[in-house]
């Protein structure tokens, strides 16, 4: 019985004490293996959570707000509006309680202890895919392509990245106060926080980060973060802001042969326009050089990049808002990756040995490792090896690999039409024109989705061929008052236009 509010106090601290004896019970066995050891961890930190919201629970009781809890206690004793009986009290509940067990008459006690018991054999769903082997390495296969696909980045083996992203430092500064640098890192480190959830989920992440936002917040103040070092701001500019040195220009003509996508990053990080011919920009941010940004115009400035009484001096604050969260961002990464360091070295190595094995190779690699695995748990449980990442064929299981080279599967094809959408293969990009994505996409463009538009992604390139079919068929569309042929009884031919007028005016 659960209904009064000191019972609920009463189970919710027995559910405490419960459980804590379960995580005792449970730490006191030794996992045999890597995939015993996860499992163990996340039932103890489900159970943790569980302690932790249970109390809360009984912290709001204790606070009693609503005074339900003293007005229950003082039932309890008695205590009426008219006086206190203790007797009338007694009888009341003993009334409540016979009057619960009629309505329920099969209500037995509940052995907690057995059902308990089931927690400490669940296998807690993890996620992991086939790279990161239940936590064994890690899978940064898509961050490595956004490093090397970018400016920032360089074109490098994927051995070599797994040294170089728990490095961050290493990027010049420069090229950090760009979007999709901010957009990496990002990306990074929200990969790092869930794989560490998931391989280390009881360590305490938030105090781990608050430890490091302390010493970060001292070492920026400092200017002694590695890669961060505050640089001279005089004449009032910020030119660690910009992605273009002005030192290295003497002229506005010197500062045009620089590319416009850099200009225009250039301005945007100091707040100011960003349109106009090359010219205009260079100037404008030639301008920057030797005049302070609060003394600026107000014509070069964005509209919203400031207050109404700051001149110029808001869009500064800004940008080193931005670039003090992509130094912390950076500062948690390099944290994490100090955690997982013997992740990586794991990592690195299975990369350097699969590099230098054929597929043959790695075929019977995996074949021996499925061979292992099977004794240690059944076959259903298995996650399946695929570290080519091939697609799964009918049986769920991965393609072969000569199949996967036949139809061209590791080639990609984005159509524009399709909301940028990528299809695997020459086969699937071909069948997709007659699909409902594409047929949908051409409907929002009002073009119908005929042959003429196979083989086109573009949106441009769809525009202008129906532009010109629609041309086209403009001059060869039939005009009858115009083509159509008459003759009079003199043998005089007119078109149908010239012909009505004539006959008309009774001239034949």
């Amino acid at each position: 019985m659960s209904s009064t509010l000191l019972e609920v106090t009463r189970a919710g601290h027995e559910e405490v004490e419960r459980l804590e004896r379960l995580i005792v019970k449970e730490l006191q066995n030794d996992p045999t293996n890597n995939k015993d050891r996860l499992f163990q961890s996340h039932r103890v930190r489900n159970m943790i959570d569980t302690i932790t919201a249970t109390t809360e629970k009984l912290v709001e009781i204790y606070e009693d707000k609503d005074s339900a809890r003293k007005d229950e206690i003082a039932a309890l004793g008695g205590q009426t509006a008219t006086g206190t009986n203790v007797f009338s009290a007694f009888y009341d509940r003993l009334k409540e309680i016979r009057e619960y067990h009629r309505r329920h008459p099969a209500a037995r006690v509940v052995d907690a202890n057995e059902e308990h018991e089931v927690l400490l054999k669940e296998e807690p769903p993890i996620e992991f895919s086939g790279e990161e082997a239940f936590g064994r390495y890690l899978d940064l296969h898509e961050l490595y392509n956004q490093y090397i696909n970018s400016k920032f980045g360089e074109p490098i083996e994927y051995s070599a990245y797994l040294d170089l992203f728990s490095q961050p430092q290493r990027i010049p500064r420069k090229m950090k106060s760009s979007r999709k640098y901010r957009e990496y890192v990002e990306n990074l480190l929200e990969y790092l926080i869930y794989f560490f959830q998931r391989t280390e989920p009881l360590q305490d992440l938030d105090r781990m980060f608050s430890k490091v936002e302390m010493e970060f917040e001292e070492q920026w103040e400092n200017g002694s973060i590695e890669g961060w070092g505050v640089e001279s701001q005089e004449n009032g500019h910020v030119p660690e802001h910009t992605v273009i040195d002005l030192d290295y220009y003497s002229t506005v003509e010197e500062l045009m042969k620089v590319a416009p996508e850099k200009l225009k990053e250039a301005l945007a990080a100091l707040g100011l326009k960003t349109g106009g011919t090359i010219q205009q920009r260079a100037g404008r941010l030639f301008l920057t050089k030797d005049t302070p940004l609060e003394k600026l115009d107000k014509k070069h400035f964005a509209k919203g990049s400031r207050g109404s009484e700051q001149n110029g001096v808001a869009a500064a604050p800004h940008a080193v808002s931005n670039l003090k969260e992509i130094a912390l961002m950076e500062a948690k990464i390099i944290k994490l990756c100090d955690s997982l360091e013997e992740t990586i070295a794991r990592t690195k190595d299975n990369v350097v040995k699969k590099q230098a094995l054929t597929y043959e190779e790695i075929e019977a690699e995996r074949e021996e490792e499925e061979t292992q695995a099977d004794s240690e748990s059944d076959d259903d449980e298995q996650q399946i090896y695929n570290p080519l990442k091939l697609p799964m064929g009918w049986d769920g299981k991965p393609i072969p690999y000569w199949l996967y080279k036949l139809h061209g599967l590791g080639q990609e094809f984005k159509c524009e039409i399709c909301g940028n959408y990528s299809y695997w293969g020459r086969r699937a990009f071909e069948r997709h024109f007659k699909e409902w994505r594409h047929q949908h996409g051409m409907r929002c463009l009002g073009i119908p989705n005929t042959k003429n538009f196979n083989e086109i992604t573009s949106i441009e390139e769809a525009k202008d061929l129906w532009k010109k079919i629609q041309e086209r068929q403009g001059v060869n569309k039939w005009r009858p008052d115009l083509e159509e042929e008459y003759e009079d009884r003199e043998g005089n031919i007119y078109n149908r236009r010239t012909y009505t007028d004539l006959q008309r005016q009774g001239l034949i």
